[in-house]
């Protein structure tokens, strides 16, 4: 079946089509948003129950470890029930995860509370991920950039937002707040998410692409492809999660920075990263994945260059910047394509590439820490320009990110 008999033969029309992209873009926000307020949520954590920063660490590595496994568990569930109901349950599921933790009263109970959420924070990532693919789909165009870009929006709106109302009323009022604003949000996009069961049906009316069952197993026949995939994910990850955790530490030990300015690396990166993911659907239209990777992991090779080698601390944030810039649309396109693997369902594939990147950012932050202790930061940042070069290179022979 051709593309144009595939969106012709869609049910509900453009508008259904729309209004689902709208609703993806929600959910998108709504885990962004809650990631953004447990941020501030974490010192104010440490405080009540007296912990130190290992046992803090520990608890944040137990809720990394339930997104991870949840991300795989997930996208079976997906393959099974539809990516809509699994994104509709798992976000019911993750809108009172703050307030379980504000009202936990000891270690245990708490890190009973953290793998609720993160559990069903990774469920919801994977399931959103493969619904935004079908809906790509449906509507014949990118979305994914700018679906990972209200993540990003819900993550800087998120942060200040909540300690702002850590502030003025307690960590108690702050999770029931949360748990207000983002229960409306997912009551209303529950509605108007893509079936994408009935894309599927649709599909499968004409020449099928070879998918296999939604069985884990099931991606091992398709080839080293979706794992060449994945590892381009972790390569990709890994960049992202060094800026937040050591950037900060970076301009303060290396380039004497004030408490005010330390965390203006992150921010400059931030804000650039949520600013070009809604520039990168048009980006990916016009040049395609391939040469949007490409040209993307070159733009932070180069970022990461400057970041770790220039002098002046203007000009190592301005690199931060140009880092957003190119980090931003790597991870979509990444996505999209995991969604698209020929001979692997769409939530399998995203589960793959999904499940490198994460362990990429649980394990890189420990063994970045050993290794700055004997090179730097400096020289951390900008190995990672030579570490994004190969990324780019590899992209090359990755059939996935081509049209």
């Amino acid at each position: 079946m051709s593309d144009a008999q595939l969106l012709g033969s869609l049910p509900g029309g453009m508008g259904y089509r729309t209004s689902a992209r709208w609703a993806v873009s929600a959910a998108f926000y709504i885990n962004g948003f809650v990631v953004g307020h447990w941020a501030p949520k974490i010192p104010v954590l440490a405080e009540r129950l007296a912990i130190s920063e290992s046992v803090l660490g520990a608890l944040v590595i137990m809720f990394g470890i339930g997104a991870l496994i949840a991300l795989l568990t997930g996208a079976v569930l997906t393959t099974r029930y539809g990516s809509a109901a699994v994104v509709r349950w798992t976000s019911y599921l993750l809108v009172p995860g703050l307030l379980f933790i504000s009202l936990s009263p000891n270690l245990v109970a708490t890190a009973f509370s953290m793998l609720w959420l993160g559990v069903f924070m990774g469920a919801m990532d994977g399931a959103m991920n493969a619904n935004a693919v079908s809906v790509e789909k449906a509507r014949g165009s990118a979305i994914m950039s700018s679906c990972h870009g209200f993540w990003s929006l819900g993550g800087l709106t998120g942060a200040p937002l909540g300690g702002w109302m850590l502030a003025h009323y307690g960590e108690l009022g702050h999770s029931l707040g949360v748990l207000v604003l983002t229960g409306i949000l997912v009551i209303i996009a529950q509605f108007y998410y893509m079936d994408d069961r009935k894309l599927l049906a649709v599909e499968d009316g004409g020449e099928s692409d070879g998918r296999k069952p939604g069985r884990l197993l099931a991606m091992i026949p398709a080839g080293i492809g979706i794992y060449m995939l994945g590892f381009c994910a972790f390569l990709s990850f890994v960049p992202e999660g060094a800026i937040l955790d050591w950037s900060a530490l970076y301009l303060a030990k290396d380039h004497a920075a004030p408490v005010a300015i330390a965390g203006y690396a992150f921010a400059a990166f931030s804000a650039t990263m949520a600013m070009m993911r809604f520039f990168g659907d048009a980006l990916r239209n016009r040049l395609g994945d391939g040469k949007t990777f490409f040209v993307s992991a070159l733009v932070a090779s180069a970022g990461f260059a400057v970041a770790g080698l220039a002098p002046a601390l203007p000009m190592v944030i301005a690199g931060f910047l140009v880092c957003g810039l190119g980090l931003a649309n790597m991870v979509p396109i990444i996505f999209s394509a995991g969604g698209r693997f020929p001979g692997v369902e769409p939530a399998i594939g995203i589960g793959v590439v999904t499940a490198f990147g994460y362990s990429g950012a649980l394990t890189a932050p420990a063994v970045l820490g050993f290794i700055a202790e004997h090179t730097g930061l400096g020289a951390i940042f900008a190995g990672f320009s030579v570490v994004l070069v190969v990324t780019a290179l590899l992209s090359l022979s990755l059939r996935a990110l081509r049209p």
